[in-house]
């Protein structure tokens, strides 16, 4: 789910460009857009590591092995902190944009889910 997010998140940046000269002067968009199109590429390409971290750390974390239980804790409480922390800041104003939502629905699913498989009875706490 991650790295779909992450994916998901670089498929929307070429139209943040266009949001953004949809909606602000010119002299504005010449200013908002490079760090705005730098914050998206960077979450998205950072999004596929972590995805795939928690995807290889899973299978050795379910056998018990502190490494993998320790990284896939640190991830699931770092995933589920994400959609807080987004609410906390952005409010609900962005909600109307559909890949927004679906972004945050699969954030949502995903520390759900992460919570669940690094917290629950089958992986006890690391020692």
């Amino acid at each position: 789910m991650l790295m779909a997010l992450g994916i998901l998140h670089l498929a929307v940046t070429p139209f943040i460009s266009q949001l953004i000269a949809d909606n602000v002067t010119e002299a504005v968009a010449v200013r908002l857009t490079p760090p705005m199109l730098l914050n998206h590429v960077a979450v998205g390409i950072l999004l596929l590591p972590l995805g795939f971290m928690t995807f290889y750390a899973a299978p050795s974390a379910v056998a018990g092995e502190k490494w993998a239980v320790i990284i896939t804790r640190v991830l699931a409480v770092t995933i589920a902190a994400l959609p807080v922390v987004l609410f906390m800041l952005m409010g609900t104003r962005y909600f109307g944009a559909i890949p927004f939502i679906v972004a945050t629905a699969i954030v949502c699913i995903a520390a759900l889910a992460l919570l669940a498989a690094a917290f629950g009875p089958k992986n006890p706490p690391a020692a």
